[in-house]
């Protein structure tokens, strides 16, 4: 007789956690790349992109209540060997980091391929269009690719916003609220 509520009980739970994930999981679908382009400077290889996110609003409510947004950007460069595994050449991760400071009416952008550099916008459409760019970043020194050589380089950026109150995400580590993220996009080039 007293088996039934536990057990009620504990199904219950896993429906509210089942439902809480499939509500707030997210596949990637919202969030991609787009305008990315691979060229040179004298010296370096440069790579430009932008990430498109669909889910401003929300992302905005959360910046506007305190809660600052990180996106962490991964970036591979590989050689493509025949009969061989391909050549990591290069592999760095790198954050921009947006907060709104509610004294001052400003949104305070940190990027951290530019040395952590900080800058201050007053609207947060301008703020959110260089935090969702890749501008010129220097991938691996020109001298350090081999001329009429396949190249692979791997690309994705991670978006978390916020993970459950007091902890929670520890408990219950398979849910996080909003985190989204791309797929990694791969483009192939001949240098």
């Amino acid at each position: 007789m007293m088996r039934h509520p536990i057990f009620l009980f504990f199904l219950l739970f896993t429906l509210l956690l089942c439902t809480v994930n499939s509500t707030f999981a997210d596949s990637g679908q919202d969030v991609l790349f787009k305008d990315i382009t691979i060229t040179t400077s004298n010296t370096h290889l440069l790579l430009f992109g932008v990430v498109k996110n669909e889910k401003s609003k929300e992302l905005e409510q959360a910046l506007h209540s305190g809660i600052p947004m990180h996106f962490t950007f991964l970036i591979e460069l590989y050689r493509k060997r025949n009969n061989w595994p391909d050549e990591e050449l290069a592999a760095m991760d790198f954050s921009h980091t947006l907060k709104y400071d509610t004294l001052k009416e400003r949104y305070q952008l940190k990027i951290g391929e530019q040395n952590n550099r900080k800058t201050s916008y007053e609207t947060l459409t301008e703020a959110m269009q260089v935090m969702n760019e890749i501008n010129g970043l220097k991938v691996i020194e020109l001298t350090e690719l081999q001329p009429d050589s396949s190249y692979e380089l791997r690309m994705k950026a991670e978006l978390y916003e916020k993970t459950l109150p007091m902890n929670l995400h520890y408990v219950i580590p398979f849910i996080s609220l909003w985190d989204l993220e791309t797929d990694w996009h791969t483009i192939e080039f001949t240098y």
